[in-house]
């Protein structure tokens, strides 16, 4: 990182960040073409979940590249200026990358939807889905292989 003033190493502090961050944006590669779309997670064990429809681009590119990189943002805060380059901008931030992989497991898929529904509602699973839901959606588990934190105005 240029900036090591501005670097997050605490490690508690990522997982805060990705803790309270409620959108993931994810950077897939359809062979020599970026991808970015933006999902909602979860987070647990250094490891991300997804969920998605079983087919679309985001499948069909992580059937063929599993490489993927992804970023998470909070605390934003925009710092008015008196002129035009004092202005600046509060935030957290993760960037990351690691490999992505589809579950078939009908108990792993359960399990990953638990840790995403734990995150957007504060409680804790076991959570109840309706007679053939998890058949019909694919989860998607992202193995944190590095991330990088950064904070500017904090």
């Amino acid at each position: 990182m240029r900036r090591k003033d501005k670097e997050i190493t605490d490690r508690a502090l990522m997982e805060s960040i990705l803790s309270e961050a409620l959108v993931c944006r994810i950077g897939l590669c359809d062979v020599d073409i970026p991808y970015v779309v933006p999902v909602n997670f979860g987070y647990r064990d250094n490891c991300l979940y997804i969920h998605c429809a079983k087919e679309g681009r985001k499948i069909h590119i992580i059937k063929n590249n599993n490489n993927i990189c992804f970023e998470i943002d909070t605390g934003h805060e925009l710092v008015k200026g008196d002129t035009p380059c004092s202005w600046s901008f509060k935030y957290y931030s993760i960037i990351g990358f690691g490999k992505a992989y589809l579950i078939e497991d009908i108990e792993e898929k359960r399990k990953g939807l638990d840790v995403i529904m734990e995150k957007y509602t504060g409680t804790s699973s076991p959570f109840e889905y309706p007679e053939g839901a998890i058949d019909k959606v694919a989860v998607i588990k992202i193995r944190i292989e590095r991330m990088t934190g950064k904070k500017s105005g904090y």
